[in-house]
């Protein structure tokens, strides 16, 4: 890869982000508006109960997570695990993560990204996340040389997102295959205790990279800048 790389965006419809409201009860953690340790910022979207994020940020505490998770239920078991462990480098957010990362985050702010076993969508592979136009704009919240990691047991879905990866995102990408003693999640858990293979994809956003949203920027209210 080299420098300026621009995408084919004849080959998608392009995301519009001005037209989404912000979520309800929205927040922006302080890490996200002012980062005064300059710790890396990583985004966790679908974070369930929290098992991945809260053992994440205990391990690495010199990284900041800011974990998403939509279903009400799931989340208010998150925020009361994340209440006991009380870790300043993690927040936990309630909102729809498109709606949320539009309006809270800036461009070129992450180091990380993490969608770990992320509905399929086999009925509705155009809302699979390789297959959406968010994520161009997802990609323009990265950070140069920084990464995203999708985790799905899943190999159809693994496979279209390693082809998309490479020829519609034109992103450097390495597919592994995750250790049957892994146990980042309680999907993950489950799925390699019954002895399926499980599938990792790192994606590298190159120096250069360039998207149609790197200078979009919303403010808090969901106004464009």
């Amino acid at each position: 890869m080299t420098d300026n790389i621009e995408l084919t965006h004849g080959q998608s419809r392009a995301f519009q982000p001005e037209k989404l409201s912000p979520p309800r009860n929205f927040i922006i953690p302080n890490i996200v508006i002012e980062n005064k340790d300059n710790l890396p910022l990583l985004l966790e979207i679908g974070a369930g109960k929290g098992k991945h994020a809260l053992g994440f940020v205990s391990q690495n505490p010199d990284k900041h997570l800011v974990a998403i998770e939509r279903t009400r239920n799931k989340f208010d078991a998150f925020a009361k695990l994340t209440a006991l462990q009380n870790a300043p480098n993690l927040d936990a957010i309630h909102a729809d993560a498109i709606a949320w990362i539009v309006h809270a985050i800036a461009p070129s702010s992450v180091a990380k990204i993490f969608i770990l076993y992320p509905n399929p969508e086999q009925h509705n592979p155009n809302q699979q996340w390789l297959n959406m136009p968010f994520f161009e704009f997802l990609l323009s919240r990265l950070r140069d040389d920084g990464e995203v990691v999708l985790v799905t047991n899943i190999e159809s879905y693994m496979d279209n997102a390693a082809q998309r990866a490479t020829e519609i995102w034109r992103l450097p990408n390495k597919r592994y295959q995750v250790p049957i003693d892994s146990q980042r999640t309680h999907f993950e858990v489950k799925y390699l205790a019954r002895g399926e293979t499980c599938w990792e994809l790192s994606m590298r956003k190159p120096q250069g990279y360039k998207t149609r949203f790197d200078n979009w920027q919303a403010d808090c209210r969901g106004i464009k800048k």
